[in-house]
C-alpha cells in the first residue's frame, strides 16, 4: 500500500527532517484522510455552487485536500533549509578549526555537529553516523546534499571529497566557503529589504492614508455646526 501512495512523501519527510518521528504509513493515512475530508467538504459544497461549477468544485477539494499534506511538508522543508544554510558559515569555521587541528573530515563534522544545535547540526550527526557504521564519506555526504539540496551543500561535500582526493588543505577552503556563504548572506538581506520597501509604501497609500483622512472627516462631521455657525 504505502509503495504505491508514497508519490515522493519519504523525500519530504526527510527533506521535513521528520523521516524518523513521522512513519510513513502515518504520513500516507493522513493523506487519504485530507482527501476524504476534501470529498465531503465537496459533496457539501458542490450542490450550492452555481452552475457547471458543481462538477469543478466535487473535484478539486479532494485534491486539494489530498495534496494538503504535501503542501504543508514543503514548507516545512522550505525552512528547515533555510535555518540550516543560516547556520552553515558558522559550522563550516568549526570544522575549519578542527581540520587545521589535524582532525580528518568525518571527525571534523563529528565535532561540529555535537557542538551545535538546530538541523545542521542534527544533520552533520547523522553524517558522522552513518559513516560510524560503516557507510563511505562521500555516500554519507551525497544522502546529505538530498536532504539538504542547495549549491551550497553540494559546494561542501565537493571541497571534501577534492581535499581528500588530492590532498588539497581543507581549512583553508572551507574558511572561503564560509566567508562566500556570508557574502551571500548579506546580499540576500540587502535585496529583501529593498523589495520590502515599495511594500511598505503600498500599505501606507492604501491602509494608513485613508485612515488618516476618515478620521480628519469624521472629526470635520462631527464639529459642522460649529463650522457652519459663520455662515
Amino acid at each position: 500500500m504505502s509503495g504505491g501512495l508514497d508519490l515522493g512523501l519519504r523525500d519530504r519527510l526527510a527533506r521535513a527532517g521528520l523521516e524518523g518521528r513521522i512513519p510513513l504509513g502515518a504520513a500516507i493515512a493522513a493523506r487519504l484522510a485530507a482527501a476524504a475530508a476534501g470529498a465531503m467538504a465537496g459533496m457539501l459544497a458542490a450542490p450550492a455552487a452555481p452552475g457547471r461549477t458543481s462538477f469543478l468544485v466535487a473535484i478539486v477539494l479532494p485534491l486539494a485536500g489530498f495534496a494538503t499534506p504535501d503542501a504543508l511538508l514543503e514548507r516545512a522543508a522550505r525552512l528547515r533549509r533555510r535555518r540550516t544554510l543560516e547556520a552553515l558559515p558558522d559550522a563550516l569555521d568549526l570544522v575549519a578549526v578542527s581540520a587545521g587541528a589535524g582532525r580528518g573530515p568525518a571527525a571534523a563534522l563529528r565535532e561540529a555537529g555535537s557542538s551545535g544545535r538546530g538541523p545542521l547540526a542534527e544533520e552533520l550527526r547523522r553524517v558522522a553516523a552513518e559513516v560510524d557504521c560503516g557507510l563511505p564519506l562521500d555516500a554519507a555526504l551525497g544522502t546529505f546534499r538530498e536532504r539538504v539540496p542547495g549549491r551550497e551543500t553540494a559546494s561542501l561535500a565537493a571541497t571534501i571529497g577534492r581535499s581528500r582526493r588530492l590532498g588539497s588543505p581543507l581549512a583553508d577552503q572551507l574558511r572561503d566557503q564560509a566567508a562566500a556563504l556570508r557574502r551571500d548572506q548579506r546580499r540576500a538581506v540587502g535585496e529583501r529589504a529593498a523589495r520590502a520597501a515599495p511594500k511598505i509604501q503600498l500599505v501606507v497609500a492604501l491602509v494608513l492614508v485613508p485612515s488618516v483622512l476618515l478620521m480628519i472627516a469624521a472629526g470635520l462631521i462631527a464639529n459642522a455646526d460649529v463650522l457652519l455657525a459663520g455662515f
